[in-house]
């Protein structure tokens, strides 16, 4: 979003990624980590291929990857009934390579006597990264100025279609590393996996100080943004609501993270 664009094809292309990871693995007796990675190249061509249609076409990414959402996920959810009759598959525990891909991906650090989920240093190591290359690297500043003024990017020589492929590819990526982590917890995969999780990326960015129209934004904001809507929705849950009203909290932080948005453009602009 910082780029100016959005990625709604995130939802999907989770449930793709655990889908075709686990047929992979379960009907074609590949080991895990060979399927992961047949998986993740096949994720980013599809990330590829959403950012050529959005810079060639020059419509907007949100239409451009809402049509991506629901093509990959009725591909995902056909093919799976066409090799399994089902849309949820199991027993990926027995596999080659589970064990080495679960010690990664899903495993348990112990601190202090505590244990802690490994996605946790996942997410902490990422955001490091994230505001290291947003911060402190050219490409950073390009993503930046492409998404305050493309035209402005353009006349600075910076290669705006390529910084914008490149972030495509890189959410395709991240697409595929929380579906890898889901795996692995869960011994399975369902092509539902990842639904909503679109809309949960932008609240939180939203909340976290990010500008929906581009060009200002902060790892560390969307860090927060995400750690909040976490809290709120853990809360709901330990407050005994009934799990049903959680979409009607998902509408009200969303239309407050679009007001918050609001507040924090009109900032910016004054300076």
């Amino acid at each position: 979003m910082i780029s100016g664009e959005f990625d709604l094809s995130i939802g999907s292309l989770i449930g793709f990624s655990s889908m075709s990871l686990t047929l992979l693995t379960v009907e074609t007796n590949l080991t895990m980590p060979v399927a992961s990675l047949i998986t993740l190249i096949m994720v980013l061509i599809i990330g590829y291929y959403n950012g050529i249609t959005v810079v060639k076409s020059g419509l907007p990414s949100f239409i451009i990857t809402l049509g991506s959402l629901f093509m990959i996920r009725g591909f995902t959810i056909a093919i799976s009934k066409i090799i399994t009759g089902r849309t949820q598959i199991g027993g990926i525990e027995e596999s080659k390579g589970f064990n080495i891909m679960s010690s990664v991906f899903s495993n348990h650090l112990t601190i202090a006597g505590t244990n802690f989920p490994i996605s946790i240093f996942w997410w902490m190591l990422f955001g490091v990264l994230g505001y290291f290359l947003l911060k402190h690297t050219q490409f950073g500043n390009w993503i930046f100025a492409t998404g305050a003024s493309q035209e402005s990017a353009k006349l600075m020589g910076i290669p705006v279609q390529k910084v914008k492929i490149s972030l495509f590819m890189l959410t395709a990526f991240c697409s595929w590393f929380i579906a890898v982590t889901q795996v692995t917890t869960f011994g399975g995969a369902d092509v539902l996996r990842g639904e909503q999780k679109e809309f949960i990326a932008i609240i939180a960015v939203v909340i976290g100080g990010t500008l929906l129209t581009g060009g200002y934004g902060s790892i560390i904001g969307a860090m927060i943004g995400a750690l909040i809507f976490g809290i709120v929705k853990q809360g709901i849950i330990f407050a005994g609501v009934d799990a049903d009203w959680f979409q009607v909290f998902m509408g009200v932080m969303l239309v407050s993270a679009v007001l918050v948005n609001g507040a924090f453009r009109k900032k910016y602009a004054q300076g």
